[in-house]
């Protein structure tokens, strides 16, 4: 004796029933990670883990939410490093970063703002990124490949061959590729040649983070910029400063002892100071240098 088929309205609730248990096993999942995160505050320390590291795997369960899963993933991702780059700690590595955003690219392959702010994520060097230009052009090629007719991501990979790998000949290669690339800007044309007859010099920098800057749409974008032009401003006062002291040095037969030298010589109008709001001074070698105190980092301009 043949069994009877199920009914339409038989399989409907059963369906229902399924996602209604689905549903609950994630709100009770949620609910003990919130506990466990308040408990043992689960994102201030190293050894967190990615229970699942493919997204491949988590498109065959997601059951057709990809777009879903894979903001959560980025979302997750931007808070992961956000709360790190709070924390203002250089012990922070940032080890979960690469793996969260290869599962949220998996998931959405055109999920552009995961490519291109998560790059800057990994490439920037630490205390205020992971310190990972490789894992960053990595990430890069891989939106390139599911992306190809989008020019930005060419730029993009030009910044971290500038900025992180000082391999400027790759960079105005990846400059020109994506002026040719349609819709491209004018001006990718004119910084390969830039890029290509100057290399790394502060002017060409201060144009690319301030370009992030306008574009940023996170605020941990937005802040990794804030320390880089800082950094870059700091560099060219400290430069500046440093030409002063020269000057001084030549007109009086000595060096300057403090910056106020250069104030009662009439060399400066006043005390200049960092983006920090901190007075430069004069350090023991006779140049200029950021005073005690400082929040500017010139690392990130080295």
């Amino acid at each position: 004796m043949t069994a009877a088929a199920p009914s339409k309205s038989g399989l409907h609730s059963t369906r229902n029933a399924c996602w209604a248990l689905l549903v609950l096993g994630f709100l009770a999942l949620f609910a003990v990670q919130r506990q466990i995160d308040r408990e043992t505050d689960v994102y201030a320390k190293i050894n967190e883990v990615l229970y699942v590291r493919s997204g491949t795997t988590l498109r065959s369960l997601c059951l057709g939410n990809e777009g879903l899963l894979a903001d959560i993933y980025w979302t997750r991702a931007v808070q992961y490093f956000g709360r790190g780059l709070m924390e203002g700690t250089g012990e922070r590595r940032f080890e979960l970063l690469a793996p969260l955003l290869r599962i949220t690219t998996d998931l959405d392959p055109q999920l552009i703002i995961a490519y291109r702010f998560g790059a800057i994520f990994l490439m920037a060097r630490r205390p205020v990124g992971a310190g990972d230009p490789q894992g960053a052009l990595q990430l890069i090629r891989r939106g390139i490949v599911a992306n190809p007719d989008y020019w930005r991501l060419w730029q993009d990979l030009g910044f971290v061959y500038y900025w992180e790998l000082h391999d400027y000949k790759s960079a105005s290669k990846m400059f020109a590729i994506g002026s040719q690339q349609p819709g491209a800007d004018f001006w990718m044309k004119a910084l390969a040649g830039t890029v290509a007859a100057k290399g790394g010099d502060l002017e060409t920098s201060r144009f690319l983070w301030s370009e992030i800057y306008r574009h940023a749409e996170t605020d941990a974008v937005r802040k990794t910029a804030e320390y880089h032009l800082a950094s870059l401003k700091a560099r060219v006062d400290l430069d500046k400063l440093n030409d002063l002291l020269e000057i001084y040095r030549r007109k009086t037969g000595h060096d300057a002892h403090s910056i106020y030298d250069l104030t009662s010589s009439g060399l400066l109008s006043g005390l200049p100071k960092d983006p920090s709001g901190i007075p430069y001074v004069i350090g023991p070698d006779g140049h200029a240098a950021l005073g005690e105190g400082s929040s500017v980092d010139l690392r990130m301009v080295q």
